[in-house]
């Protein structure tokens, strides 16, 4: 597989990027435009009343509207450009992802690639998230609400694994993402899924498991960790280029982490060039 194998979660990245004097956002165009779109009818009642001689900002309300016109053209030009990169993102993105679960059906006895099913969207929510943390909770950065119950099962999940029952807390963390698909604790019950998986020497089944945490949000809470260890999966499963490819970008993509200073030792350990 080719270097450009996570280019699209990049780009995605890129798009919902939230630092400072980043290029406009969707929702910042869309914002301007309704600002705009509310002074555009205002000054077009202001018409009706004035018989078109009303001066605003230093030229006549037929001249502003105008100048008014203009920009929301621009605006929407812009955030039409914009849907577009993002649909393309997601399409590549969702592709590549296939791609890789595909190789992983075939790496599995018993997986039936022409019975998989199909492959979710790339991305999820684009919302702010917290940071990559393994103490992550939804109440402390004010994310959804738990379901009733999810938080229960979700601590008897991790309880279990706690204990040393792997199989069991495979079972627990598959059924937990199964009954709250989406939740604020999927992604970690995703990973910790493939944690268990791995300690029972399952490592396609693993991969698959720290994909689904990796592409369900890439600027998630364990997104970082779920990278790293998919990359480590795929070179256990001897598909060391994709591995040397997926192990590359977590430094790309999650500077600081680190997850993004283990993954180089991967790498090297790997004899990725």
């Amino acid at each position: 597989m080719r270097r450009g194998l996570l280019v699209a979660a990049l780009a995605g990245a890129a798009l919902f990027g939230a630092g400072p004097g980043r290029a406009e956002t969707l929702a910042d165009i869309r914002i301007e435009l309704g600002q705009l779109a509310a002074e555009f009818n205002a000054l077009r009642s202001e018409l009706a009343v004035s018989g078109n001689t009303a001066a605003i900002g230093g030229g006549d309300a037929l001249q502003r509207m105008d100048a008014i016109e203009a920009e929301l053209a621009r605006l929407t030009a812009r955030a039409e450009d914009i849907e577009l990169k993002l649909n393309r993102v997601v399409a590549d993105g969702t592709n590549r992802i296939g791609d890789i679960e595909f190789r992983l059906c075939e790496a599995t006895p018993g997986c039936d690639p022409l019975n998989m099913p199909a492959t979710a969207p790339l991305g999820g929510d684009t919302g702010a998230t917290a940071p990559a943390d393994p103490g992550y909770s939804a109440e402390a950065i004010g994310g959804p609400e738990l379901a009733i119950g999810e938080q229960a099962d979700f601590d008897r999940a991790k309880e279990v694994l706690g204990q040393g029952d792997f199989r069991g807390a495979e079972t627990l963390f598959a059924t937990f993402t199964q009954s709250y698909p989406g939740g604020p604790l999927t992604q970690e019950a995703h990973y910790l899924r493939g944690e268990a998986l791995r300690q029972l020497g399952e490592t396609s089944n693993a991969a698959r498991a720290y994909l689904e945490a990796y592409s369900g949000n890439p600027q998630g809470p364990f997104a970082a960790d779920a990278l790293l260890q998919l990359g480590q999966a795929l070179g256990d499963l001897g598909q060391t280029p994709e591995a040397c490819v997926t192990l590359g970008e977590v430094a790309t993509q999650y500077p600081g982490t680190s997850a993004a200073t283990q993954a180089p030792i991967a790498m090297q350990g790997l004899g990725c060039p």
